[in-house]
Parts: structure tokens; sequence; C-alpha cells
């Protein structure tokens, strides 16, 4: 005619009971299952604050992933995706015992008092739904962190690729006639006055403008 916890730390489920049974002798007086599962009901019940956090950090982190992604929030979602992980590996022994107290035939559970229980295990099967919507949704936020991440990789590829090729006139123009293999046969003055140089910078100039009006019109930028 009693009830036998054990626990590494304080809980504040036991406290909780402990503190009724000091206010209230009935919890006491009806006996240990009741007290079991005034027990085991404060401790589910105690998932669901941890339940609305984990929401709220997934919110949070899915307008971060449009907005600002770092590794901080890469982390953040490896760190919700172990503590739902960590949640599932405890809710699914807890919910198997729950179902087997509330339906099988125990002699230390007064059959009056299995419908709380059933009422327990029905709240672990909810806590269990959650847990799996909450974890697509941490795999959601994951796979739309990756996606963000490699288009931003291929603006940037592309931004420098589109600089690249823009260039790439100018670099053969500058490199062409800076070649000096060769000893000039005949009178190159013509060729080194300011009116030949102004004429090179502008068509450095205008080739370059020339591919952006064209890509432009392509649609590729």
């Amino acid at each position: 005619n009693y009830v036998i916890t054990h626990h590494d730390q304080l809980l504040p489920a036991i406290e909780d009971a402990w503190a009724a049974c000091q206010r209230d002798q009935r919890h006491v007086q009806e006996g240990p299952d009741h007290l079991l599962y005034r027990i085991i009901d404060s401790l589910v019940m105690s998932y669901m604050p941890l339940v609305e956090e984990i929401d709220r950090q997934i919110d949070q982190i899915e307008d971060e992933v449009f907005d600002r992604p770092d590794r901080g929030t890469l982390e953040q979602i490896f760190g919700l995706k172990r503590t739902l992980l960590t949640m599932r590996r405890i809710l699914v022994p807890q919910r198997e015992v729950l179902n087997k107290l509330a339906r099988d035939d125990y002699r230390v559970i007064d059959p009056k008092d299995r419908v709380f229980f059933r009422d327990i295990y029905d709240h672990l099967v909810r806590l269990h739904d959650l847990n799996e919507n909450l974890r697509d949704l941490v795999s959601g936020a994951l796979d739309t962190y990756l996606s963000v991440v490699n288009n931003r990789m291929n603006e940037v590829m592309k931004i420098l690729a589109i600089i690249t090729t823009l260039f790439m006139p100018i670099t053969f123009v500058t490199g062409f006639f800076g070649m000096n293999f060769f000893e000039p046969v005949a009178d190159l003055t013509g060729w080194t006055s300011l009116q030949v140089f102004e004429v090179t910078v502008g068509i450095m100039l205008a080739v370059p403008i020339f591919m952006y009006i064209w890509m432009r019109r392509r649609t590729w930028l």
C-alpha cells in the first residue's frame, strides 16, 4: 500500500504530488494506484511547456532561414532534432507502459482507476503525434536552410561568372597588344598616340557594356 519512486534529482511532479497529499489526505486515502496516476499525469503534463517552446523555436528558425541563415541557425536545427529524438525515446516506452496499465488486469490497479490511466495514455499518444509533427517541421526547416544556402551560393557564383565574362574581352585586348615577341618592322608611331589609346579604351568599355545588354535581353541576369 505504498508508491516508490526513483530519480536522480528533484522532480516537480513528485514535489507537487507530495504537496497535494499534505494539503488533502484524500489523495492518499484513494489508494496507491490513484497516487501513481497523479504523479504520472503531472509528469506527462510537464512535457507540454517543452513542446510549446520547441514549436516557438521552430517558427523563429523558419523566419531566420529566409532572412539571415548562418551557422548558428544550423546548430539550432540540429539541437532541436536531438531534443525531439530524445523525447521520442522517452515517450514511446511510456506510451506502451500506460497502455498496459489502462487495459490489462493488474491487481495493484483498481478497475475504476483504469480510466485515469487511459486518459494519460491518450495524452501520450497526442504528445507522440506532436513530436512526430515537430520532427517533420524541423526536417523541413533543415531542407529549406540547405536550399536557401545553395541558392545564395549559386547567386554568388553567377555574379562571379558574369564579372569574369565581362572582363574577358578587356583581358584579351590588353594581353594581345601587350605581347612583345617580334621586333617591329615598320614605324608604329601612329599606333602609340593618344587617339589610339582613347579608341582602345572605348572599345574595352563598349564590349562589356554590349555583352551586359545582350545578357539582359537573353534573361541571363
